[in-house]
């Protein structure tokens, strides 16, 4: 095994260790789903060239040196003995070759956002100011075609070209976000998770919604976007966390 000074001469090491312990804390809040979810950051100015999990690696044990370098223009990516999971190659290769503007992608079938995208109408009306987050932030997938390979990894990619755009609700599948970095993504996903929460747990009640105005839900959305250095804090506070308890995420 490689020591933690060796590995930090592996390329984008800061950029390994924080993609690490968002697989950790994933885990830790049972947002995964056994060693089926996967996290991609990509690496270079195109986009093209981005960190990837390893194939069913569990998120609990994932290390900042245990992420994959891929290209996703190398059409041989899935050939070596270290390949990807192959639906994690065809959707985010597919993201990260068609839609640069995804610099960080993070997919996962945590139970609350499954829910609503298992729902006939998967819209997360601005209830609260977790869901107002999202509001007019998000597009529905509504044409799952199973497994995302790469002809489905295609397909999502479509439907990311709005910048403005940055989670997806996966039909009968999941969710996906995306954002600028790992900290960003992560928060985002964090949020999510609790805002459709909050959502399937207002439903349960079978009492009428308190449903926000356009005005207030788009206000609000809009200030949490410019909320400063809330990701980037959350995450700095997730590696102490981790850090204090002696975690080897980050070798």
């Amino acid at each position: 095994m490689l020591q933690v000074a060796e590995n930090r001469n592996l390329t984008h090491w800061q950029e390994r260790v924080d993609m690490a312990a968002t697989f950790r804390w994933t885990a830790r809040l049972d947002m995964h789903e056994a060693v089926a979810n996967h996290f991609s950051l990509a690496v270079n100015d195109g986009g093209t060239q981005f960190l990837m999990n390893p194939n069913q690696r569990h998120f609990s044990r994932i290390k900042a040196s245990d992420l994959l370098f891929l290209d996703a223009n190398d059409p041989s990516t899935m050939e070596g003995p270290d390949a990807p999971d192959p639906t994690a190659w065809g959707l985010h290769g597919s993201l990260h070759r068609l839609c640069p503007h995804a610099r960080c992608v993070m997919h996962v079938h945590s139970i609350h956002a499954t829910v609503l995208a298992c729902l006939a109408d998967s819209n997360l009306p601005p209830i609260d100011q977790n869901t107002a987050t999202f509001y007019g932030r998000y597009v529905i997938d509504e044409d799952f075609g199973g497994l995302a390979f790469e002809e489905e990894g295609a397909r999502c990619a479509t439907l990311l070209s709005n910048p403005k755009v940055k989670t997806m609700i996966m039909g009968n599948h999941g969710v996906l976000v995306i954002g600028d970095t790992v900290a960003d993504t992560f928060n985002r996903l964090y949020y999510f998770e609790r805002a459709a929460e909050t959502y399937i747990r207002a439903l349960q009640t079978g009492r009428p919604l308190r449903v926000l105005s356009h005005e207030i839900a788009e206000k609000t959305a809009q200030e949490l976007e410019d909320y400063p250095s809330q990701a980037d804090q959350h995450l700095s506070e997730l590696k102490a966390i981790l850090d204090n308890e002696n975690s080897d995420y980050a070798s």
